[in-house]
């Protein structure tokens, strides 16, 4: 099968999502920060060596999306990126072994209410934080808070940390407990 690769820029300046006619991640979802733990994917691992700008590299489904720190043009390693995809995707692994888990990986415990809290977000935000490459982990829930972090796109775009947040507590109010708080958790 030839390799296709559609480019789409998603609501976060400094991320754009490389949507492929194959699956990148068979199960699940990930993400790299840093390219020491990419000793699993070559894939992941040439496309943060084509610039110190790539801060993040996110797996799902059929497409990467790709979070630079803004100090270069998306012109400048588009391309690049673009390359190295179509070379290394026809021999990429979508079952790549992942690194040992970090405090990112770490999920709170399972519980009726996070079953429930993960229904409402896979029902209501988690298809669009998908569609602009990126999503939202549950951390920790505890004492009606919740604590949550974006993976992909979502991680470093202006409109997650108040829009997207807000809008995942209005939800969640609405849904599941009038009076929960969620706020951003630093998994890292």
């Amino acid at each position: 099968m030839k390799i296709q690769l559609t480019i789409q820029s998603t609501p976060n300046p400094n991320a754009l999502k490389f949507v492929l006619n194959k699956p990148v991640k068979s199960e699940g979802n990930y993400t790299y920060t840093r390219a020491s733990e990419c000793a699993g994917n070559p894939l992941a691992q040439a496309i943060f060596d084509l610039s110190p700008a790539v801060r993040e590299v996110y797996f799902f489904d059929n497409y990467i999306t790709v979070t630079q720190d803004g100090s270069v043009s998306w012109p400048e390693i588009e391309s690049d990126i673009r390359a190295v995809i179509l070379e290394k995707a026809k021999d990429h692994n979508p079952d790549f072994k992942i690194p040992e888990p970090t405090k990112a990986a770490v999920t709170a415990p399972s519980s009726p209410d996070l079953e429930k809290i993960n229904a409402i977000l896979d029902q209501t935000i988690r298809p669009a934080l998908q569609m602009d490459g990126g999503d939202v982990q549950v951390f920790n829930y505890k004492d009606k808070q919740l604590e949550v972090f974006y993976e992909g796109a979502c991680g470093s775009c202006p409109s997650a940390t108040m829009g997207t947040l807000f809008a995942i507590q209005s939800i969640l109010r609405d849904q599941f407990d009038p009076e929960i708080n969620v706020v951003l958790a630093d998994p890292y």
